[in-house]
């Protein structure tokens, strides 16, 4: 799957063959008005065929970016593709949200959060904070790249990973998803890259070692009058090997595989103005248990 560069981006009715056939029950005829011919009793026009195309072309730049952190972890079971569902894990249950007791984590790696506990909620939490931190914008700039990697990752890969993360985000990349080449945003507009954190599962723990899963949404896309790729919304989820080094969780590897997505509501689309406000007005979030 890929972006477009940034100059160029841009069923049956239920009847059966027999007149006769009943439909609801009771025998009378569908007719289809044309639109805005009273095809519901308001005027209301038939909501036009989705394009997903531009949905496509957005999941297609988040696999991209976590494919290249799974190929980077030689050996370190980066492409294990059959994570999502095949394993048993830790299900939800009517307390999943209820307060532990636990006080979230306060240290500061930077601007991610650390010092999370050595336990299976502590893996968790890393597991939530590392999915933001590695879906961000950030993650589009060499300096802070190198900055955030070595933050959430084990040292053993930091250097391996950095030198894959360098060929993946290649001025030409850059410039496909809209940035200018050295990854900066093009005056006027505001590149959105972020991850949220909907739900998160313990696969395997076991002493230093843990396995989460994290559900996820995410926007992707450049916001501003002019932009041709606008923000969009996509659902994925992350699986990180985590392990206990030098007193806190750390990612040894990761792999992500697409949805589980939900029905798109009927929300009015906002303006790309509306958006850029957004984001620049709303910070993020840590997350802890």
């Amino acid at each position: 799957m890929s972006l477009g560069d940034e100059k160029g981006y841009g069923s049956g009715s239920g009847r059966t063959d027999d007149g006769y056939s009943t439909i609801g029950g009771t025998r009378q005829t569908r007719t289809r008005f044309p639109d805005g011919e009273g095809g519901d009793g308001y005027n209301t026009p038939r909501r036009p065929a989705r394009n997903s195309r531009s949905l496509v072309m957005v999941v297609g730049v988040v696999v991209l970016l976590f494919a290249a952190i799974a190929l980077a972890n030689m050996g370190g079971g980066g492409g294990d593709s059959n994570h999502s569902s095949g394993k048993a894990g830790s299900k939800p249950d009517s307390s999943s949200t209820a307060a532990t007791g636990t006080k979230p984590v306060t240290g500061k790696n930077g601007t991610i959060a650390s010092g999370f506990a050595h336990d299976e909620q502590g893996a968790q939490s890393a597991a939530s904070n590392f999915a933001v931190a590695l879906g961000s914008a950030g993650m589009f700039n060499a300096d802070t790249r190198r900055s955030i990697i070595q933050a959430t990752h084990d040292p053993a890969v930091v250097e391996g990973l950095l030198a894959a993360m360098t060929k993946a985000y290649s001025p030409a990349f850059l410039e496909n998803v809209g940035l200018n080449e050295d990854g900066t945003t093009p005056s006027g507009l505001t590149f959105v890259s972020r991850t949220v954190p909907v739900g998160t599962k313990v696969v395997e723990q076991s002493g230093d070692t843990a396995t989460v899963e994290v559900w996820c949404t995410g926007l992707v896309g450049m916001a501003g009058q002019g932009s041709t790729k606008p923000v969009t919304a996509t659902w994925f989820t992350i699986s990180e090997k985590l392990k206990w080094v030098g007193g806190d969780w750390k990612v040894e590897s990761s792999s992500q595989t697409e949805g589980p997505t939900p029905v798109n509501g009927d929300n009015r689309a906002s303006t790309a103005d509306e958006i850029a406000g957004a984001v620049e007005g709303y910070g993020g979030f840590t997350y802890a248990r």
